[in-house]
């Protein structure tokens, strides 16, 4: 998607909503800078985040600069310049099973001051991101959900989850097999000259992953504030495989207190093929004078315990639905994905917003690439042709989507109709994954 993100309209019903309730709905100048740090300022108090930096501050005017941002003002209260909820919004790819990327709308910063809690403004706000998403052409919106009970009445999902890893040092003993290249340590301004490609590469290999913006990249690195504590404890590996080509990098601190052993922690390993994602494992679980390993916001089906004498060595804590997804536009989205068994299925879904409502056929070849079409909501063509037809409002299709949850298990708790015998049984084939969808940042 390449189009002028201050380019789409504001939102109208968002406008006279909060226009009624005496609030200003307004897109933010990201290049105004006086308005633009009391937006950031609104941000870091609605996560409870400590007043930003300088150094912190330039950082995310940077970040926010290519994102479209809006905020809510109150004209009434003390300080009417910093807004009293806040979100971000940008067009990003998302993978896909298959290998295969989407164009997808990531919602992000939203906030709503604790002064100004139910008086309809998350709810303008949210309804107005879908808007934005379909103005852009995305074929979902998504985000990552702080908590659980918001975001489904927009219709989102939790599409992915993420769990934190954690290895017993004491334990560790490698039995996998042996990286045929080598690990080792590279500087942080060194490498970020290929990181973006190393990532690209890492994201494209599984579903539920998002494209890593440049400020991540810095960030994660320590490069927005290299002298800062946190930056320089930061060390950087890179994987290089038997030719010498960089297929992989980890970023990873020890965290220990004097005289005791530490706890390796990682939240970020980019990885461009299997023999990368094996050795940069083994070499953060071998290290010296660490009483484990700790790895956050990881797949919750990683492949360590089989790469490990002892798999109890391995235990996943913190299991969250990370990735919540909500469809907009049912046929690119289907149409974009790979599947994993041939068929054709009807899918009625149910849309209270009305986005995503209607009929749509999907039908996909030995290859498993998928042709799907609107269906009209009278037509009974496919009932009496005998054809396998499911029913599903449009949550249950986020949930399904990346084939992190089968649509049995949807169908046992009652969210998802069979509608013709057998239909249920071809979903679960046509749907699912060879890869557990899985997002490794927060967005």
């Amino acid at each position: 998607m390449s189009f002028d993100l201050q380019g789409i309209p504001a939102d109208s019903a968002a406008l006279a909503s909060l226009a009624s309730r005496g609030f200003e709905y307004r897109l933010v100048d990201t290049h105004d800078t006086v308005a633009a740090s009391a937006w950031v300022e609104a941000d870091a108090r609605g996560f409870h985040h400590s007043r930003p930096k300088q150094v912190e501050l330039d950082y995310d005017l940077a970040v926010i600069a290519d994102r479209r941002v809006h905020g809510v003002y109150d004209p009434t209260i003390v300080a009417p310049e910093v807004p009293v909820a806040t979100v971000s919004s940008w067009p990003t790819g998302l993978s896909v099973p298959g290998g295969r990327s989407v164009d997808a709308w990531a919602v992000s910063s939203v906030t709503v001051s604790p002064t100004h809690r139910r008086r309809g403004i998350a709810r303008a706000l949210m309804l107005a991101e879908l808007q934005n998403a379909r103005a852009a052409g995305a074929a979902l919106a998504m985000l990552t959900a702080t908590e659980a009970t918001i975001y489904g009445r927009y219709g989102y999902a939790p599409a992915a989850r993420a769990a934190t890893v954690t290895v017993d040092r004491r334990r560790v003993h490698w039995t996998g097999p042996d990286a045929p290249g080598r690990v080792q340590f590279v500087d942080a301004a060194a490498i970020r000259e290929i990181a973006p490609a190393l990532a690209r590469r890492a994201v494209a290999r599984t579903p539920g992953e998002i494209d890593r913006w440049p400020g991540l990249l810095d960030r994660v690195l320590g490069l927005h504030d290299p002298d800062s504590d946190r930056s320089r404890a930061r060390r950087v590996v890179r994987y290089d495989d038997e030719r010498g080509q960089p297929q992989g990098f980890a970023v990873f601190h020890v965290s220990r207190q004097p005289n005791e052993p530490g706890i390796a922690e990682f939240d970020f390993l980019a990885a461009a093929t299997d023999d990368a994602e094996r050795a940069l494992w083994r070499f953060l679980v071998e290290q010296d004078f660490v009483s484990g390993t700790r790895g956050l916001l990881r797949s919750v089906d990683e492949p360590l315990p089989w790469l490990l004498e002892d798999p109890r060595a391995v235990s996943f804590s913190d299991v969250v639905d990370h990735l919540w997804l909500r469809v907009i536009d049912p046929v690119t989205a289907l149409t974009a994905r790979r599947y994993s068994a041939p068929g054709r299925l009807v899918i009625d879904v149910d849309d209270s917003i009305g986005l995503a409502r209607g009929r749509f056929e999907l039908v996909v070849d030995e290859a498993g690439r998928a042709e799907v079409a609107a269906l009209e909501q009278t037509d009974a063509a496919a009932s009496a042709k005998g054809v396998r037809s499911i029913g599903l409002g449009v949550r249950e299709l986020g949930a399904i989507y990346l084939g992190g949850v089968h649509p049995s298990v949807l169908a046992r708790a009652g969210r998802i109709s069979e509608l013709s015998p057998g239909s249920i049984a071809t979903a679960d084939a046509m749907f699912a994954a060879q890869r557990a969808p899985h997002l490794s940042i927060w967005f």
